[in-house]
C-alpha cells in the first residue's frame, strides 16, 4: 500500500509541475502534504509546545485526507490548465475562490478566502450527511456536496491558502475543545506578520490566537503532519491570560 500511496503523490507532483513549471525536485512535502518530523523551533499557535502524534484516530483521519488531497491537486491542476474543458464544477468553484484570493494581499487575502469558503459551504453535521460522526473530507469532496462541518471548512481553507501562495510554514489546521459546549471544533490558522489568525466557519472576522476565548487547543496539523498540544488545560488557560495581559 505504501508504494501506491507514494506513486499517487508523485503523480500529482509530476502533473502539477508540468502545468506550472515547478522545479523537477519539487516534492509532496513542498505542497504541504508530507508527515515529516517537525522543526522544534517552529512556533505553534497559542505559543504552546506540541509533540508528534504517532498513532490514534486523529492521525489516521489526517493521513486519509492527505491521500485524497493528492487526487484533488491533480484535478485542480488539470482544470486550471484548461478551464473550458474542466468537467468538475467543484474544481471550478474552488479555483474561482483561489483566483479572488490571488487579487488580494496580506490580511485581505486571508479574509477573502475565509469569507468565500464560509459562504460556499452549507454547515451540516457528518451524522446528517454521512450517517456517521467525524468524517474529514477533502476540499473537492466538500465542494461537490456543498456541505460540511468545521473540519471540512478548515481543510478547504488550508488547501485554498496553499493554492494562493501562502507558505505551508504559515498554515495550520487546529482542533480545539469548546469548553462552554464541551465539544470539539476545527479552524484553519494562518500566520501573518508573526501573528496567528484564526479562520473560523463560525465568524467572518478573523481573530488572533491570543484573543481566543473558551477554547482549549488539543491538536495542530501542519505540513509536518499532526501534533498534539502537550500543555495541560490549566497551563494553557494561564498562557492565554498572560498573553492577553501583555498585548
Amino acid at each position: 500500500m505504501g508504494f501506491f500511496r507514494s506513486l499517487r503523490a508523485w503523480r500529482a507532483v509530476v502533473i502539477v509541475g508540468a502545468l506550472y513549471g515547478f522545479p523537477a525536485q519539487l516534492t509532496a512535502n513542498q505542497l504541504g502534504l508530507s508527515s515529516l518530523e517537525p522543526n522544534p523551533l517552529d512556533a505553534q499557535p497559542f505559543g504552546l509546545s506540541a509533540s508528534v502524534l504517532a498513532y490514534g484516530g486523529a492521525r489516521e483521519k489526517w493521513l486519509a485526507v492527505q491521500r485524497r488531497l493528492d487526487d484533488d491537486m491533480v484535478q485542480l491542476a488539470l482544470c486550471d490548465g484548461d478551464r473550458e474543458r474542466c468537467v468538475s464544477p467543484a474544481a471550478l468553484q474552488f479555483l474561482a475562490i483561489v483566483d479572488a484570493g490571488r487579487t488580494r494581499e496580506g490580511r485581505g487575502r486571508l479574509g477573502e478566502i475565509n469569507r468565500a469558503i464560509n459562504l460556499a459551504i452549507r454547515p451540516t453535521s457528518d451524522l446528517a450527511q454521512f450517517g456517521v460522526t467525524d468524517v474529514w473530507s477533502s476540499p473537492l469532496a466538500t465542494f461537490t456536496s456543498g456541505a460540511g462541518d468545521c473540519e471540512d471548512y478548515a481543510i478547504a481553507k488550508y488547501a485554498a491558502l496553499r493554492q494562493v501562495g501562502v507558505s505551508a510554514d504559515d498554515l495550520r489546521v487546529l482542533i480545539l475543545h469548546d469548553t462552554l459546549h464541551d465539544e470539539d471544533h476545527a479552524v484553519a490558522a494562518a500566520r501573518l506578520d508573526g501573528r496567528w489568525l484564526m479562520l473560523d466557519n463560525r465568524r467572518m472576522a478573523m481573530i488572533e490566537d491570543a484573543d481566543v476565548r473558551n477554547y482549549r487547543p488539543t491538536f495542530v496539523i501542519s505540513q509536518h503532519g499532526i501534533m498534539k498540544y502537550i500543555v495541560p488545560q490549566l497551563v494553557a488557560d494561564i498562557s492565554f491570560e498572560t498573553r492577553r495581559d501583555t498585548k
